[in-house]
C-alpha cells in the first residue's frame, strides 16, 4: 500500500464512530461498511493531512485512489472524492482511464455524482478530444452510472452548457425505467433552468420526459413562479 493511503487509513480509522456507523449504512441501503465519520468532520480530517503531507503527484495518484476504492469503508472514497476536488485542474489527459474506473467500481450516487460534476466535467472542459472520445462510448453505455455521468458532468457549466448535447443525450434515454437516468435528466434540466429557463421549458414541452424527469425539471421554475 503506497504510504499515503496508509497514513490517511491510519488518520480516518482513529476517528471512527461505531455508534454513528449503523444509521449512515443503513441509509445506503446497507450497500457499504462505514466507520461513522461525517463529511464534514472528514473533511475537516483530510485538510489537517493535506496541509501536514502536501497533495500527491499525478504520477502516484492512480494508485492511492484505487487503493481507496478497494478499502471496504465508505469513507475511504469519500476521501479519494476530496483529493480528486483538490488537484482536478492538474490531472494529465490519460487520468480518464482512473475516472472511468472510480465511475465503475462501487459504484452509486454519492460517489458518481461528485466524480460526474467535479472531475469529470473539469476533465472534458480541459480535454475536448477526451470528451469526444469517453462521451462516444459512455452514452450508450450498458452501464448506466456511466450513461449519468454523461447527463450529469455539465451540472457546474452553467452558461457554458452544450444544450443541444445535454437535450441529444436526454432524448437517448427516454424510456428509461430506471430511476437514476430520469432523475439525472430531471436534476441536468433543472439546474440549466437557472441559465435558460425558456430553453429548458420548450424542451419539456416538446418532450415525453418520464413524470419524474418532467417535475425535477420544472422545480425551480414553478417554485420561483410561485414566489
Amino acid at each position: 500500500m503506497n504510504r499515503y493511503t496508509r497514513a490517511i487509513r491510519v488518520l480516518i480509522e482513529g476517528h471512527a464512530d461505531a455508534l454513528a456507523a449503523q444509521p449512515m449504512k443503513r441509509y445506503m441501503r446497507n450497500q457499504f461498511e462505514y466507520l461513522g465519520i461525517k463529511i464534514p468532520h472528514m473533511r475537516a480530517l483530510l485538510k489537517e493531512h493535506i496541509a501536514e503531507h502536501g497533495l500527491p503527484g499525478a504520477a502516484e495518484l492512480d494508485q492511492i485512489l484505487r487503493e481507496l476504492w478497494a478499502l471496504p469503508q465508505r469513507e475511504f472514497q469519500y476521501a479519494g472524492d476530496y483529493l480528486l476536488g483538490r488537484v482536478d485542474k492538474q490531472l494529465p489527459p490519460k487520468f480518464i482511464e482512473t475516472l472511468e474506473y472510480l465511475l465503475v467500481t462501487k459504484s452509486w450516487w454519492d460517489t458518481v455524482d461528485g466524480l460526474a460534476a467535479g472531475p469529470v466535467g473539469t476533465h472534458f472542459k480541459r480535454f475536448p478530444d477526451i470528451r469526444d472520445t469517453y462521451l462516444s462510448a459512455w452514452r450508450g453505455a450498458e452501464n448506466f452510472w456511466l450513461r449519468r455521468t454523461t447527463l450529469l458532468f455539465q451540472l457546474k457549466y452553467k452558461d457554458e452548457t452544450d444544450f443541444p448535447l445535454l437535450c441529444a443525450l436526454i432524448r437517448e434515454n427516454l424510456g428509461s425505467k430506471e430511476f437514476f437516468i430520469n432523475k439525472a435528466i430531471g436534476w441536468a434540466l433543472r439546474q440549466h433552468s437557472r441559465v435558460d429557463p425558456q430553453g429548458v421549458r420548450d424542451f419539456v414541452a416538446a418532450t415525453p420526459l418520464h413524470p419524474l424527469s418532467a417535475r425535477e425539471a420544472l422545480k425551480w421554475l414553478e417554485k420561483r413562479k410561485g414566489s
